[in-house]
Order: C-alpha cells, then sequence, then structure tokens
C-alpha cells in the first residue's frame, strides 16, 4: 500500500516539475515578444504626425 503511494507522489513530482519548466518557457518568450513589439512601437512613434 505504502509503496503505491510512494509511486504516485514521485509521479506527481514529475509532472510538476516538467509543468514548471513549460511555464517558465512560455513566460520568458511572453517577455522578449512584449519587449520587443514595445520597442518596435517607439521606434514607429517618431514618424506619427497629428
Amino acid at each position: 500500500m505504502n509503496e503505491k503511494a510512494y509511486k504516485v507522489m514521485t509521479f506527481a513530482g514529475a509532472v510538476n516539475i516538467a509543468v514548471g519548466i513549460v511555464i517558465s518557457v512560455i513566460g520568458v518568450a511572453a517577455g522578449v515578444l512584449t519587449i520587443i513589439s514595445g520597442a518596435r512601437l517607439l521606434k514607429e512613434k517618431k514618424g506619427l504626425t497629428f
């Protein structure tokens, strides 16, 4: 009985680590895209006239 619980806990821990890594990668990618998008907006702002 205890062995089954340890196997389930090991699997849950591995899944949590994998999900954490994936979320971290997605967060970094989203941050980089946001910075690039903001830089483009600031660059194009110079050409606007109202």
